[in-house]
C-alpha cells in the first residue's frame, strides 16, 4: 500500500513532538500491513464519504482518504482535527 505525505500533512507532522512523530511512525507501519490493528482504531469521520480517521493516542489523530492501494494523509494533531476540513 502507498502512503502519500503532503507539503501540509509534513508540516503539521513536523511540528509534533518528537515522541507524538516516533507513536505515528509505528501507527503508519501497522496500517500499511493491517489497515484495521484493533490500536489503530480506524473508521471514517462522521459527516463524510472519504475521510477516515485513525488513532495515534487517546488525543492524537489522523485523517486520510482511502483509494484502493493508495492513502492520502491529510491531517495529523490533537482530537480537534476532526472538526477542521
Amino acid at each position: 500500500m502507498k502512503v502519500r505525505r503532503p507539503d501540509s500533512f509534513l508540516k503539521k507532522y513536523y511540528s509534533l513532538s518528537p515522541d507524538i512523530q516516533k507513536r505515528f511512525n509505528r501507527k503508519i507501519e501497522f496500517f500499511q500491513k493491517d489497515p484495521f490493528h484493533p490500536s489503530l482504531r480506524v473508521k471514517r469521520v462522521s459527516g463524510t464519504e472519504d475521510i477516515w480517521e485513525a488513532s495515534i493516542s487517546m488525543n492524537y489523530r489522523w485523517t486520510f482518504k482511502w483509494d484502493k492501494d493508495l492513502i492520502k494523509l491529510r491531517n495529523i494533531g490533537t482530537h480537534d482535527i476532526l472538526n477542521k476540513p
